[in-house]
């Protein structure tokens, strides 16, 4: 077994690593559209009141991108995949994650994939949390 904390991302906000692979299996731990700066990707101010929008989209995107780099550590790909589970705040945001989501896998040949609504994630700027499993052999 080989645990990774991934240089150049997030630091986790609890006792985790980014990566965890166990003979030909990679675990990559839940992970969200945190930047290295504590900032987050699809996170825009509207207003001088600090009215915040969130992009489901650009969340999206930016946390399949971290997912990806993750999967490099370990010379495995997003082809690699093959289950998901995804968190979302809110099930109307499904559609907009769908989208981006189809950019990276399709249904013939993408991994299994449950999505669930949750209460909250781990920062209220988040909307979007996904975990994967991937099969590479080493």
């Amino acid at each position: 077994m080989k645990s990774r904390l991934v240089k150049g991302k997030a630091t986790p906000r609890g006792a985790y690593p980014h990566v965890k692979r166990v003979g030909d299996f990679i675990f990559i731990s839940g992970t969200s559209s945190r930047l290295p700066d504590n900032s987050f990707a699809g996170v825009h101010r509207v207003d001088e009141m600090g009215t915040m929008r969130l992009d489901i989209r650009e969340q999206t995107k930016a946390v399949l991108e971290n997912i990806k780099d993750y999967l490099a550590t370990e010379g495995a790909t997003m082809d690699d995949v093959v289950d998901i589970t995804t968190f979302l705040v809110n099930m109307n945001d499904f559609a907009g994650y769908n989208e981006v989501y189809s950019q990276y896998f399709n249904a013939e040949t993408g991994p299994a994939r449950t999505t669930v609504a949750v209460h909250q994630l781990p920062h209220p700027n988040l909307v979007v949390e996904i975990k994967a499993m991937a099969y590479k052999k080493k």
